[in-house]
């Protein structure tokens, strides 16, 4: 590795697995100290298998062996109280902060007439909300520090309408908006704020039944891997059904890294020609 993050501190949400994980074990990789957030525990309305505080030590655990320090917290990013108690530990511990990964996020599914008010809100909580409140928690050391990258992690339905998750694809549209009041806010104290758009991507939140099942309802059963994968190629113009963790996570330290010290404002697709299906 190259040392791209050589000497620097990111702060990553959903940390213990997924994206979340591949941005800290990249980013160690590349020399930076990793402050690892998670929440480890389930969410009202989300029904695929949540987090756990054993998976967040994993992630320490490989963090480690790429040579980086780590402070890990369990966290919900819907508590500003306990994302800005946590982001100031970890500056205390290493120094002060270069780099905020918003990651962590939630799905659901439901046609917008008949989606509940609790999973609309709790959606928004942590997928716009959550964000926000990691920007806020992360912002104020990145001025200090005199520069910094806040990298959010979006999806395509930041960018397109998808069908059957209304309340998923309207959180998304409104983290672009916040990246870019941000930008342009952060701009003077050289604070760049990018997203990244990602295809479907091969983690827990796309590879479980409900949304295995979203994608071939023709089915009386959840779909194989195997039969997802199928369906799922549609989406893309690329002849695959799914990234990988370290495609977004590459992409994020592009981002983050000196080499992007003119790039800010940017909605960037690793989507392998969705947007453009």
């Amino acid at each position: 590795m190259s040392g791209r993050l050589a000497g620097k501190v990111a702060l990553i949400t959903g940390a213990a697995r997924g994206i979340g994980r591949a941005q800290a074990v990249r980013f160690a990789q590349e020399g930076a100290d990793i402050v690892a957030l998670d929440v480890c525990g389930p969410v009202d309305t989300v029904v695929i298998p949540h987090s756990t505080p054993a998976d967040l030590d994993h992630t320490a655990a490989l963090v480690t062996d790429a040579g980086a320090r780590v402070h890990t917290e369990i966290v919900d990013v819907r508590d500003l109280a306990e994302m800005r108690t946590a982001a100031d530990r970890g500056v205390e511990r290493f120094g002060g902060l270069d780099v905020v990964c918003a990651t962590a996020g939630i799905t659901s599914r439901g046609m917008a007439v008949d989606l509940d008010e609790t999973a609309w809100r709790a959606m928004l909580d942590v997928n716009l909300t959550g964000v926000w409140h990691t920007c806020r928690a992360g912002a104020p050391h990145l001025i200090a520090r005199g520069a910094g990258a806040l990298v959010l992690t979006n999806s395509i339905a930041g960018l397109r309408g998808l069908l059957g998750v209304a309340h998923y694809t309207a959180a998304k549209h409104g983290v672009v908006g916040l990246m870019r009041s941000l930008a342009n806010e952060l701009a003077p104290h050289n604070v760049r704020v990018n997203c990244i758009h990602p295809t479907n991507v091969d983690t827990p939140m796309i590879q479980n039944d409900a949304v295995r099942s979203a994608f071939r309802p023709d089915l009386d059963r959840p779909p194989t891997r195997a039969e997802f994968a199928e369906a799922a190629r549609g989406m893309n113009m690329l002849a695959v059904p799914w990234i990988d963790p370290v495609d977004v996570a590459n992409a994020a330290l592009f981002l983050a890294s000196d080499e992007a010290r003119y790039i800010t404002a940017v909605t960037l697709p690793v989507d392998a020609g969705a947007t453009q299906r």
